[in-house]
């Protein structure tokens, strides 16, 4: 197994989030990310790597070795499922909620057979049998506002941040399915083999996060 340690970042909001939490750990890319089109980076430990990948990619990456650690959302992570990923440390960062959502005053009786329309497949699968409700489920990649009303769907099961796509487009968020912030993931494999390299690592963006919580607590 290579001795350095590759660390998968999310693209996009939560690739923001992170690298200042990482550099109040201690790590920080050499170059800037975001005016590369590089996705392998060195860091100014030289034996962590960074690479960047699309949000969805991050647990394959990890599960199945080629990165050591990842850091995803836990939409992400309830998607695709937790085989071979250790869940150390939650980074409490891009914090939001994972709901179903339909048109105002639209709602269908509780146990109706609905159609849902989500890219969360598998977590809208799983949480509309756990409520005994019959559902078809149809996969969009984007735009789900848009299924309702054009009737695609009754239902769509998303992240919810602010709720204004949803308002501006007649609908209302409806069940918690649920809460969801940026995980930091640890391949098994991994754990066991560089246990004295990611020990320390973990430790350090765990007291990072929460001094960052501490300083973000109101003081009374």
């Amino acid at each position: 197994m290579s001795k350095q340690l590759i660390l998968a970042l999310s693209k996009g909001r939560i690739l923001d989030e992170t690298l200042p939490l990482l550099a109040d750990a201690g790590i920080t890319p050499i170059e800037d990310l975001g005016k590369s089109r590089k996705l392998l980076f060195d860091t100014n430990l030289p034996d962590v790597k960074l690479v960047v990948i699309r949000a969805t990619d991050v647990p394959t990456y990890v599960q199945l070795g080629a990165a050591d650690m990842g850091v995803a959302g836990k939409d992400v992570l309830l998607e695709h499922g937790a085989e071979g990923l250790y869940e150390p440390l939650d980074l409490n960062i891009a914090q939001c909620k994972l709901m179903t959502a339909g048109m105002v005053g639209a709602a269908p009786a509780a146990h109706a057979r609905r159609r849902v329309a989500t890219k969360f497949v598998n977590v809208a699968r799983r949480y509309y049998a756990e409520q005994g409700i019959q559902a078809e489920v149809i996969k969009l990649y984007g735009a789900m506002e848009l299924a309702p009303l054009m009737n695609l769907a009754d239902e769509i099961v998303d992240i919810v941040d602010t709720g204004n796509t949803l308002r501006a487009n007649g609908m209302e968020p409806r069940e918690l399915i649920d809460m969801i912030s940026t995980r930091l993931v640890v391949n098994k494999a991994a754990m066991t083999m560089k246990h004295d390299r990611i020990k320390p690592l973990i430790e350090r963006l765990s007291e990072a996060v929460a001094k960052r919580r501490a300083s973000a607590t109101p003081v009374n």
